[in-house]
């Protein structure tokens, strides 16, 4: 017995000196590359490139905004002012240790970034779980934004829970023990695996997992962070939903049907009949991770959007 457990130690003790390596490779690899701004007490990192008309991009589970700085963030900002930050707790931006900051929550970080920035009635982009965060958005602030794009947008309650590993870093103690030792020593050997998945049916893009700095999720702090979204997004959808048909502004859904991580008959599909300014474009042959695997059609359909959002806009004055 004593060997026994002087072996777990000796193991955790690896593995938890081995996590710290891994922090410090991935934060090498992915230093911060925009601005910080103390935004309702906390610190949220962001990036502004371009000009002209305000759009805002709010990235997914388990990713930081270099998702959006590897895939559309260059095009979209060759015409338009393009604002992308890390929500809290994901890349370099502050999650509040107090309370789960949901997605309204996050949206009002969003609100006061954009106040703070001088957006006038910005365009906002989700992707994944940022969905949610640009739907309680839009319920928040009526009329603050003139319009949303979700790309594979996570919008409505689902079953079967979550993966193990989200609901053991759940677990007091346990969990944060987890994080800090075995999960952060064995992430990096599984991220590929979690990549092909979000890709697929496409193959992975050449330098995805160094372009987008998928490594900063496994740092222990992050990584709780993105377990608990993901273990509470659920419940919280479940009442959210509610309030669906009140959003009164122009809303794109654009969807791969091929996506397996949300797919669109529980989301997109859900949401089309409750929002009456809502429209889908399904992307053939497309999963989750469309805007990284069919970026120019994404990119074409944001503009055109865009264009008959304001245009219509004008039209109304």
């Amino acid at each position: 017995m004593q060997w026994s457990a002087a072996l777990l130690l000796a193991l955790l003790a690896g593995s938890a000196a081995w996590t710290l390596v891994t922090v410090w490779r991935a934060e090498s690899a992915n230093p911060p590359i925009g601005r910080f701004a103390e935004v309702d007490g906390l610190r949220v990192h962001y990036t502004d490139q371009g000009q002209g008309r305000p759009l805002i991009l709010v990235h997914g589970a388990s990713t930081s905004l270099l998702d959006f700085h590897a895939s559309i963030g260059g095009a979209l900002a060759a015409r338009y002012r393009v604002i992308a930050l890390d929500r809290l707790g994901h890349g370099y931006s502050e999650r509040p240790a107090d309370a789960w900051p949901n997605p309204l929550a996050q949206a009002r970080i969003l609100y006061s970034l954009a106040r703070e920035l001088g957006l006038e009635r910005p365009i906002l982009v989700g992707h994944s779980w940022g969905g949610s965060v640009v739907l309680a958005y839009l319920l928040a602030y009526p009329g603050e934004a003139a319009g949303a794009v979700l790309l594979a947008g996570v919008t409505h309650p689902w079953e079967g829970g979550v993966a193990w590993y989200n609901d053991l870093a759940g677990v007091p103690v346990l969990g944060s023990l987890f994080a800090y030792t075995l999960g952060g020593a064995l992430g990096p050997l599984a991220i590929d695996g979690g990549i092909t998945q979000v890709m697929a049916p496409d193959p992975v893009p050449d330098g995805y997992r160094s372009r987008t700095g998928v490594d900063l999720g496994l740092r222990p702090r992050t990584f709780l962070a993105n377990a608990e979204d993901m273990r509470r997004l659920s419940p919280f959808l479940a009442e959210q939903r509610a309030g669906y048909a009140r959003i009164q502004v122009p809303l794109l859904l654009i969807t791969g049907d091929r996506d397996d991580v949300v797919p669109a008959w529980n989301h997109a599909d859900r949401l089309i009949p409750e929002v009456p300014g809502a429209r889908q474009v399904a992307i053939p042959g497309a999963g989750h991770g469309l805007h990284h695997t069919r970026g120019d059609l994404v990119v074409r359909l944001i503009e055109d959007f865009v264009a008959e959002t304001d245009a219509a806009h004008g039209a109304g004055h």
